[in-house]
């Protein structure tokens, strides 16, 4: 099983997960900066002071772990380039461990350092702890990336640096639902992406002045605890990706690349790759009052959806069952509340008697579809009668809002109790795939925990409950994983937390956003808005495939049009039909937007080109087009959309991407239409698109000449 222990032990992350590249070839992009990744783990090697951390232990400020004692410091060959693992001693019973890995092919460089106490007394006070404090060097620094999902629904930022300050902070608990711990930080002829693996609270600051820009990071906002016996606590994992040039484009692909190859998980015990896939959910199909999630699913509403799927030949590759299949606390079926009755994870046997839950999921995989099934493990509800029906200790638990509690999956009891109902559930009913939200924000909860081991122990406690539940929420993950790998089931997660709460890089070597947002169940003009900004450092994810103002309405009747598919154009494509009920549904055009889909697919997880700039989410007055290109295979495909209030017919799409002396055959999807160009006409004069009526699109598909 590959990559799902990374936090554990990086450098057996690497060890065990790279074994798809044998021998290192540094990759031929011209922008790939193989040099300062490898100069920065050989410095840290030689000299902890330049290790980039600080810290205060026990009243002394610690920058660089240089001046203590070093228990032990390996450096090691791995198959992707070095690591280095470096052991410091605090005191007589606490330990610094510093773990770090050197990619040779990209260049890109990862640490994270934790804190242990293997004494039999608590430790001195631990604060203060950043985990990067780093200057980089080069004139007319600029941060770019995009925010966070929720509120600020990916928008794109391009901020100049010049002496200034900027900062990100994440403070309820969500990683990335506001804000976005991925940076591309330019600086003179270059620039670094970076990125924060933690999925709890989180800061980044930005501090120019003149040519000098001071990167100053950290999570597990204002931590300030001593660490009882046993107890080990981490920063964030740090990763950087140095690149040459400006371009950002070519950073975007150098990353794309990278995180593919080396951050994504694997699709199954066996290592092999995840490809793109597509879903559906059986939900808005029942002819019965759907809330929301699967909560109107019964045992008999599924085989009619199935059976016309079949008959269509539109059968996607994984049935989604989303929230509201479980059992409440008091044992009592769930009519329509599955935010407020989670926690069970006993299937409700009134909607499922018997076998039928089993057996519906049977009939999928005999239809070729996989299941996957909808959990929220950081969350419990009526905790007295959890307590009294399930074997729930209340003291894992502290109050959120109304009924709901926030679970603690630091403690290794409330570990152990969620892991085991849900491996059961998945066991039992043959479900492929585990699907995990959580729809609140836990820093309340956190902070509540923390006041009780204040309370109980005399001691500082601020922040520990978060870290040691972030530690137990991967290991929950890890252990998903295993179960899942043992077992003949898909080794990776999909990842949701109210949407996109949960992207942190660390989480994205587990799981997947199946769905990169909630808001992304509505507009089009919403959907492309985040294609060209998301899509620079999530590669592989997904949106929905239907047009609604509301994200809980189903979409237009008839069916979703060419225009609304193909700006759902993603490695992952989530079905949203009303397959029987809908008696308009065209299942021709169905039939022919999902193959359209299927058709150029692999190309989704290739070079990314926005050729046009970012829109905001409610700009629907121009052109949007994307580009993807297989620099391997040279095929690319181009998508242009002329959007609902664009008043200009034509667009010209100048693709720069392409091999100048080269010659392309360029086919319209749409027409048939086919022209031959070379690459050096297509960057220079482009290739000029007329859409006569807004809210239209067109597909060129793109092919090196024989």
């Amino acid at each position: 099983m590959k990559r799902v222990a990374a936090f554990l032990a990086v450098c057996v992350f690497f060890i065990s997960g790279c074994d798809r590249v044998s021998v290192i070839t540094p990759t031929d992009r011209p922008c790939a900066d193989l040099e300062t990744g490898r100069t920065m783990i050989g410095n840290w090697a030689d000299d902890p002071s330049s290790i980039p951390v600080s810290f205060v232990y026990d009243g002394v400020a610690r920058q660089g772990l240089g001046g203590l004692e070093v228990v032990s410091n390996t450096t090691s060959d791995v198959p992707s380039g070095k690591s280095l693992e470096a052991v410091f001693r605090l005191d007589s019973q606490v330990f610094a461990r510093f773990e770090a890995l050197y990619n040779a092919e990209f260049g890109e460089v990862e640490y994270t350092l934790w804190f242990e106490n293997g004494g039999e007394v608590p430790s001195g006070e631990l604060k203060e702890v950043t985990s990067a404090m780093i200057d980089f060097d080069g004139a007319d620094p600029m941060i770019r990336g995009c925010l966070g999902d929720h509120s600020n629904l990916y928008a794109d930022y391009q901020t100049p640096l010049k002496d200034t300050t900027i900062s990100f902070v994440s403070s309820n608990g969500r990683a990335t639902h506001i804000v976005f711990p991925y940076f591309d930080l330019v600086h003179g002829d270059g620039g670094t992406l970076m990125a924060l693996g933690w999925a709890g609270t989180w800061s980044s600051e930005f501090e120019s002045k003149g040519d000098l820009t001071r990167w100053t990071a950290g999570n597990c906002n204002g931590f300030d605890s001593v660490l009882m016996p046993g107890e080990k606590v981490r920063s964030a994992l740090v990763v950087m990706l140095p690149y040459k040039g400006r371009d950002r484009d070519d950073a975007t692909n150098l990353w794309r690349e990278w995180f593919i190859k080396y951050n994504m998980p694997s699709a199954d015990a066996q290592g092999n790759p995840i490809k793109p896939f597509s879903t559906t959910c059986f939900a808005g199909d029942t002819g019965l009052p759907n809330s929301d999630g699967s909560i109107s699913e019964r045992f008999y509403t599924w085989k009619r959806t199935l059976e016309r799927l079949v008959y269509e030949d539109v059968v996607p590759d994984f049935r989604w069952f989303d929230a509201g299949w479980y059992l409440d606390p008091r044992g009592e079926t769930v009519p329509t509340d599955w935010y407020g009755t989670v926690g069970t994870w006993e299937l409700d046997t009134v909607k499922w008697p018997g076998k039928t839950f089993l057996e519906s999921n049977e009939a999928c995989h005999k239809a070729g579809m996989k299941v996957l099934t909808w959990f929220e493990p950081e969350s419990v509800c009526d905790v007295e009668d959890l307590a009294r029906n399930y074997g729930y200790n209340p003291e894992w638990a502290d109050y959120n809002r109304g009924n709901r509690y926030t679970n603690n999956l630091g403690n290794p009891d409330c570990l152990e109790w969620t892991l085991g109902r849900i491996t059961k559930m998945m066991g039992e009913n043959g479900v492929d795939l585990f699907r995990e939200d959580n729809n609140s924000n836990p820093v309340k909860a956190w902070t509540g925990f923390d006041a009780k081991e204040a309370e109980k122990t005399g001691l500082p406690r601020k922040g520990i409950t978060e870290n040691l539940a972030i530690q137990g929420h991967y290991e929950l993950w890890d252990r998903i994983i295993e179960f899942c790998a043992a077992n003949g089931k898909c080794t990776f997660i999909d990842n949701c937390a109210s949407g996109g709460g949960r992207n942190d890089i660390e989480s994205l070597r587990r799981s997947l956003p199946f769905m990169r947002s909630d808001a992304d169940r509505t507009t089009t003009a919403l959907r492309l808005s985040m294609t060209t900004s998301y899509n620079r450092w999530i590669p592989f994810h997904g949106a929905n495939t239907k047009e609604s103002q509301n994200e809980l309405e189903p979409g237009m009747a008839g069916g979703s049009t060419f225009y609304v598919t193909r700006a759902s154009w993603l490695p992952v494509y989530n079905l949203s039909e009303v397959f029987t009920h809908d008696v308009e549904l065209d299942y021709d055009r169905l039939r022919a937007t999902f193959g359209e889909w299927k058709k150029y697919n692999h190309l989704l997880v290739k070079d990314f080109y926005p050729l046009t700039p970012w829109r905001r989410h409610d700009d629907d007055s121009h052109w949007t087009a994307i580009a993807w290109h297989d620099r391997v295979t040279d095929e690319a495909v181009l998508e242009a959309f002329r959007q609902e209030t664009c008043e200009e017919p034509e667009y010209v799409a100048r693709l720069k991407f392409l091999k100048p002396g080269k010659e392309y055959s360029l086919v319209n999807e749409d027409t048939g239409e086919t022209m031959a160009r070379t690459g050096a006409s297509l960057a220079a004069e482009g290739i000029k698109i007329v859409l006569p009526e807004p809210k239209s699109s067109a597909v060129w598909h793109i092919t090196a000449a024989e």
